[in-house]
């Protein structure tokens, strides 16, 4: 078995798929043209990536491939379909980042209501405000509205009752119940939208889900009330989303995922949504804590394990 690595990966996760396989390559900068070449060239059984695109056309011109696996729990950057006409199996670490996504989730809660990084701003600037920002709401008793309510959502909900926030949530699986509380209920997306303070969103990036939050669904909201969004990017019409923050439509915006993202190895970010005062943004950092990282690394190498074994994939998606 030789595995090729299209991105950066934890050491100790490399330590044990070199131990596992005839043959490691780690090569964290390959991508589009020298990626394809690359996966021919080393005629590699397995790919591992994490934001790395994996096209039908890098799948087709590597004959030996036969698994893909992603680092992290989202797989919209793999053409799952290309991969399956081909024999190629894609499977994913579903679950081991939801900690992490949940933690950012609620620093940008706070972030918008006690506005932290304004006051930050300010300060090393040497300006200091303080009856500005004595005005924060506050979350007690707020209403958090979670669309999808799979695995980072439950996390996201667990928390926000500790907080004392009253959560509202939406699935598309009927049965989904992030945590059994009296301030913990179901309810349709049109009165999350209507009835909540803060939305976050937390479904696939792919299908039914696009522009899910778009003009139409913006303008239910409340006008104090802020959207948060750290699932992809294709989620949110973020051009609709530019114009409701420009008319004050809604109090603020939280993003860790943008429709004009640059690479991950830029050094600047173009995107105009960036001038706004009422936008709060990271830098697609949801699940980049050591913990997540080394626990997707781990389930890689369980993957690869398995399959080595018996030929069976772990989480296959497709």
């Amino acid at each position: 078995m030789k595995i090729l690595i299209a991105d950066k990966f934890e050491a100790a996760g490399l330590q044990e798929l070199e131990r596992l396989a005839d043959e490691v390559s780690c090569e964290p900068e390959l991508k589009d043209d020298a990626l394809a070449q690359r996966l021919a060239e080393f005629a590699a059984t397995v790919l591992i990536v994490r934001s790395t695109q994996v096209t039908a056309d890098a799948i087709s011109r590597c004959a030996h491939l036969e698994l893909i696996i992603r680092a992290g729990a989202g797989f919209d950057t793999i053409d799952t379909a290309a991969a399956a006409e081909r024999g190629v199996r894609v499977a994913n670490c579903p679950g081991k980042n939801s900690v992490a996504v949940a933690e950012l989730v609620l620093g940008l809660m706070l972030s918008v209501d006690r506005r932290i990084p304004d006051n930050v701003a300010d300060l090393r600037a040497h300006k200091w405000n303080k009856k500005e920002y004595s005005k924060a709401r506050g979350l007690k008793g707020r209403t958090l509205g979670i669309i999808g309510a799979g695995r980072i959502g439950s996390e996201v909900a667990r928390r926000a009752l500790a907080f004392d926030m009253k959560v509202l949530y939406y699935d598309v699986l009927p049965d989904a119940c992030p945590a059994e509380h009296p301030d913990c209920r179901r309810a349709e997306i049109d009165t999350i939208l209507a009835n909540s303070d803060f939305i976050t969103l937390h479904v696939p990036g792919s299908g039914d889900t696009h522009h899910l939050i778009n003009e139409a669904a913006l303008a239910k909201m409340k006008p104090e009330a802020a959207l948060i969004n750290t699932s992809r990017a294709g989620v949110v019409d973020q051009a609709a989303l530019e114009r409701a923050l420009r008319a004050g439509r809604i109090r603020a915006a939280a993003l860790d995922v943008y429709a004009d993202e640059p690479p991950a190895d830029a050094k600047t970010f173009a995107g105009t949504i960036a001038d706004l005062p009422n936008l709060y943004g990271t830098h697609h950092i949801g699940a980049s804590t050591e913990q997540a990282q080394l626990a997707v690394a781990e389930e890689v190498v369980r993957i690869a394990r398995e399959f080595k074994a018996s030929g069976k994939v772990l989480n296959c998606v497709n």
